[in-house]
């Protein structure tokens, strides 16, 4: 008798539990969609300042609006982290064509980020096609040595899931200049990674590696449209020329900074529980959805959690990195002072992947704290959240690394991403405020709930 009272006991608990935290995600969801401030940080981040490239002035300028904004939302610390970061500017717009017959053909181009410039008057010569790496050095130093090299392979459209399309083809734009360079290319031409046929060359960082400096070749992007007109010309006449010139360079590092807000934890302040997105942002668009989406989320939680009068159990943090687009040196230093420190993270949630209706997350974690995720996956299903797999979960909060810890990404609906990732178009107005907000409580909800629950 004594057993069946007990498990009744347990039961009723469980159940009880359950009503709470239903209640809180409902209070959650509620706050988001009628107090939010998330839309308007976006629109000053957008609009007044505009791109966060890492080391340039409006990266400055974001920084201290978003300390300020912190500053605002009542957190018992806010303070910088500082991180010296590269400093990569594109110049002038970028010029391209194909030359048919004497004819000249403009096509959209942009400068790959860290890329080297071409020589003043530009750089023309022949181009070959490949569709990979692998491909280019099968044909040898003696096809491609003088030559453009055109990377052509494109995001495959078969997967649902659209990061699993660019992780199939981002090595032509990260590796394929340094990889051309050791067989004498002169240079390098990239499709971009977009699953839509438009104009919009889509940039994004490329590397040299341990070559020396001066073996480093001009690369940049071409528009899917651009790459299809220059692939198709190529079938006509094999021998045409492409022409590129492009004026970036790079500086030395300059000194910015994370931005860090803090509330302590009413019961655990020594177990920190993180959550932010990347302030810098690539310099063709505003970054809206790349990552001010992200940004805005992560600040939406305190003012949620404010509004609500929740008082954490755990410290939270909302970290807002700097260059997580061309070099990851602030989800580096950040990990690196935590390490310095001893602190001990139990949590870390990222949004990077846009502002577009949430699904769910992707998760690194042990089996044991995975299916208490699963557990929750009830509570999330009235807000059509369904998503809960283990995968990769943020650029920034890779490097963090406790005894104990659980990552998390947040996975908006990825359809639309690389129609705007990393291009002109990745503007405020391509964000939409009701998905940016629900993004925002979903967060919030699985923050609320490991900070409740703990981990195992």
């Amino acid at each position: 008798m004594k057993k069946v009272i007990t498990l009744f006991l347990l039961s009723s608990l469980f159940v009880y539990s359950q009503t709470e935290d239903e209640k809180m995600l409902k209070n959650i969801y509620e706050t988001a969609l009628t107090k939010s401030k998330c839309y308007d940080w976006l629109d000053y981040l957008s609009n007044t300042i505009g791109s966060r490239l890492s080391g340039s002035k409006s990266a400055a300028l974001a920084v201290d609006y978003t300390k300020e904004e912190l500053e605002k939302l009542g957190f018992d610390r806010v303070f910088l982290q500082e991180v010296m970061v590269p400093k990569w500017v594109r110049g002038e717009k970028e010029q391209a064509y194909i030359e048919i017959k004497g004819k000249k053909i403009n096509v959209p181009i942009c400068a790959l980020g860290s890329s080297v410039a071409t020589s003043k008057k530009g750089l023309k010569s022949n181009i070959i096609e490949v569709q990979g790496i692998d491909e280019m050095i099968e044909m040898g130093e003696d096809k491609v040595k003088g030559k453009i090299v055109f990377f052509n392979r494109p995001m495959t459209p078969i997967h649902i899931q659209t990061f699993r399309a660019y992780g199939g083809c981002i090595d032509q734009r990260s590796s394929g200049a340094r990889e051309a360079a050791k067989l004498g290319a002169v240079g390098v031409i990239v499709r971009s990674m977009n699953l839509r046929l438009d104009d919009f060359p889509h940039t994004g960082n490329t590397n040299y590696g341990d070559l020396p400096k001066e073996m480093y070749i001009p690369a940049a992007a071409i528009s899917t449209n651009g790459a299809n007109l220059l692939s198709d010309s190529l079938k006509e006449n094999p021998n045409l020329e492409f022409y590129f010139k492009q004026s970036c360079e790079t500086h030395k590092d300059v000194l910015s900074y994370n931005v860090v807000g803090e509330i302590k934890g009413t019961e655990n302040p020594n177990k920190i529980m993180v959550v932010g997105g990347h302030l810098d942002s690539w310099d063709l668009g505003d970054g809206s959805h790349d990552d001010g989406a992200g940004v805005v989320q992560s600040m939406e939680i305190a003012s949620i959690f404010k509004s609500l009068g929740y008082k954490p159990k755990n410290t939270i943090r909302v970290v807002l990195f700097m260059n997580e687009e061309n070099g990851n040196r602030g989800g580096e230093k950040y990990a690196e002072l935590a390490s310095e420190a001893n602190e001990n993270h139990i949590f870390a949630l990222e949004s990077d992947a846009g502002g577009f209706s949430p699904r769910g997350f992707s998760i690194d974690a042990d089996e044991a704290n995975f299916a208490k995720i699963i557990n929750w996956k009830s509570l999330f299903e009235p807000y059509l959240i369904h998503y809960f797999a283990i995968g990769h979960t943020g650029v920034d909060i890779g490097p963090l690394q406790s005894k104990h810890i659980v990552k998390a990404g947040l996975q908006p609906d990825s359809q639309r991403y690389f129609d705007y990732h990393h291009a002109a178009n990745d503007t405020f107005d391509a964000v939409n405020k009701r998905e940016l907000e629900l993004g925002a409580a979903t967060m919030a909800s699985l923050l609320y709930l490991f900070d409740q629950h703990g981990i195992d």
